[in-house]
C-alpha cells in the first residue's frame, strides 16, 4: 500500500480513460498572435469570478509587467458554463492556451490528447518542481499542478465536546468513537457526526468516508488500479464508519444528505464533528455567530504516527495541446506557482498555496485559518479521486453498495468487493 510519504506529491495516476462525447464547435486554436508580434495567451477559469472584483486582473497585470511581449486574455465564468466550454473545445482543438482544471476531468483530457504532458513542458525548460505541493499525474506523467487548495478538515463543535466531558478535539478513531457516543447521549436530537451519503451528489464518499483511510496513509489503489478489496487499510476504514453507523452516533438521513446539508446541521449545533471544507468557516461564523468551533487533523488510526493524509479540492492548471505557445504558457504557470504571487492568490481565495514555500498573511491573524495551515503543512494533501476516469461515477458506485452494508443487507467486505467489480469495468 502506498503510505502518506509516497503519495505526498504525486496525487494520483489513474490508468483508465473513459471518452469525452465529441462535442462539435468552432473557434480558434486557443491562442492568438498581436499584430505587433506578441504572443496573446488565452486562459479560461472559474476563478476570475470567485475572488475580490479586479484581483485577478491585476494579478495578470503584473505578470505582464514582469514578462514584456506577453499579453493575457481573461476567459471568465461560472464554474459550469467554463466546463462546457473547456469539454467543447477539447473535443475541437480549440481549447485555450492555459485552462484552469477541476482534478476529475484530467483523465479524459489526457487521454483524448487535449492537454498537454507538463512533465516534458517543465523538463524542457528546466523548471524545479520541488516547492510544489502536489501534482496530478496520469500515466506517471503530470497534466495539473494545484494552484491553491481547499482542505477538508475535522470541525468540532467546543461547546458539545465540553457539556460531553470531551477534552479537546479527537486525535484518533478510538477517541472519536469514544466523543462520538458521549455527544450523541447529550439528548434524542444532537449526535456525534454527520456522514452525507446522497447517490446524487456523492462527493460524501469522497470528504466523508474515504478520507479515513488517507488520514492514516492509506490508498485506494495500487498501481494505479483500484484496491478496494485485499486492502486492510480500506477495509479497516470502511468498517470503522460502520460501526460509528451501528453505535448510532451519526446524524439521521444520511442517505439523502448533501454536503450543504451536513453543513447546517453542525451550524445548528445538532452534530458535534463534520469533515468540511475550510470554504465553509465564514460562512458557520456569519449563519451563527454563537458558534464556537475548532479545526483539527482529521483522526488517525490509533497507533499511527505517519503523516495524515487530508481532502482537498484545488484550482488546477494546465496547457492546450493545440497552444502555439507553450513556453509562454508555462510561463504564466510558473509564475502563478512562484511564492509570492502564489501567497498572494491564496490570500485572496482564502485557500491554501500550491507552493510549499508560501505563506498567506490570512493564516496568521486568524485562529482556525491558523490551525488549518498547521495541518496542511504537517500533512499532505489527499483526494484519490482526482485525475482517475469518471471519478464522480466512481464515487456513486461506492456510495451505493455502501448504503447497502449500512442498511444490513450485505457486509463491509461484500460491499467493497461489488465496487471494485463496478469499478474495474471503468479504468
Amino acid at each position: 500500500m502506498s503510505n502518506g510519504a509516497q503519495i505526498r506529491r504525486t496525487l494520483v495516476a489513474g490508468l483508465g480513460v473513459s471518452a469525452l462525447a465529441v462535442v462539435a464547435g468552432c473557434g480558434s486554436d486557443g491562442s492568438a498572435q498581436s499584430d505587433g508580434g506578441d504572443v496573446v495567451l488565452e486562459f479560461s477559469q472559474w476563478w476570475e469570478p470567485e475572488l475580490p472584483d479586479g484581483y485577478f486582473r491585476g494579478l495578470m497585470d503584473q505578470f505582464e509587467e514582469e514578462n514584456p511581449g506577453i499579453t493575457v486574455e481573461l476567459l471568465s465564468g461560472p464554474y459550469a458554463s467554463t466546463k462546457e466550454q473547456v469539454v467543447a473545445g477539447a473535443a475541437a482543438g480549440t481549447m485555450s492556451d492555459v485552462v484552469g482544471l477541476d482534478g476529475a476531468w484530467v483523465n479524459d483530457f489526457a487521454g483524448q490528447g487535449s492537454i498537454a504532458d507538463l512533465s516534458a513542458v517543465m523538463e524542457e525548460v528546466g523548471y524545479d518542481t520541488s516547492n510544489l505541493a502536489s501534482e496530478v499525474q496520469v500515466d506517471g506523467s503530470t497534466y495539473m499542478i494545484p494552484v491553491v487548495n481547499f482542505v477538508y478538515p475535522m470541525f468540532t463543535n467546543d461547546d458539545l465536546l465540553a457539556a460531553a466531558g470531551v477534552d479537546g478535539p479527537p486525535q484518533t478513531r478510538g477517541e472519536f468513537a469514544d466523543a462520538a457516543e458521549k455527544i450523541s447521549a447529550l439528548d434524542e436530537s444532537t449526535h456525534g457526526w454527520v456522514l452525507p451519503l446522497s447517490l446524487e451528489a456523492p462527493n460524501g464518499v469522497q470528504n466523508d468516508v474515504m478520507s479515513w483511510v488517507w488520514a492514516s496513509g492509506g490508498s485506494m489503489l495500487s498501481d494505479g488500479q483500484p484496491a478496494l478489496t485485499g486492502n486492510p487499510d480500506v477495509a479497516d476504514g470502511a468498517q470503522f464508519v460502520k460501526d460509528l453507523w451501528d453505535a448510532g452516533v451519526v446524524a439521521p438521513g444520511a442517505f439523502t444528505m448533501k454536503e450543504q446539508d451536513k453543513v447546517e446541521e453542525f451550524t445548528n449545533g445538532r452534530v458535534g464533528m463534520m469533515i468540511d471544507s475550510l470554504a465553509h468557516v465564514n460562512t458557520l461564523r456569519d449563519s451563527n455567530p454563537d458558534l464556537s468551533f475548532s479545526v483539527s487533523a482529521l483522526p488517525a488510526e490509533d497507533g499511527y504516527t505517519g503523516e495524515r493524509g487530508i481532502p482537498y479540492a484545488s484550482w488546477g492548471i494546465g496547457i492546450a495541446e493545440n497552444s502555439e505557445h507553450k513556453a509562454e504558457a508555462f510561463k504564466l504557470i510558473e509564475f502563478l506557482m512562484s511564492e509570492g504571487p502564489n501567497a498572494d492568490l491564496s490570500e485572496a481565495a482564502h485557500a491554501f498555496p500550491g507552493n510549499t514555500e508560501s505563506v498567506p498573511d490570512f493564516v496568521e491573524g486568524d485562529e482556525v485559518f491558523s490551525a488549518a495551515f498547521e495541518i496542511y503543512q504537517d500533512g499532505y494533501p489527499a483526494n484519490e479521486f482526482v485525475g482517475l476516469p469518471v471519478a464522480e461515477q466512481l464515487m456513486r458506485d461506492l456510495g451505493e453498495e455502501f448504503q447497502k452494508a449500512l442498511d444490513g443487507q450485505q457486509t463491509v467486505d461484500e460491499a467493497l468487493a461489488a465496487a471494485q467489480e463496478k469499478w474495474e469495468a471503468k479504468f
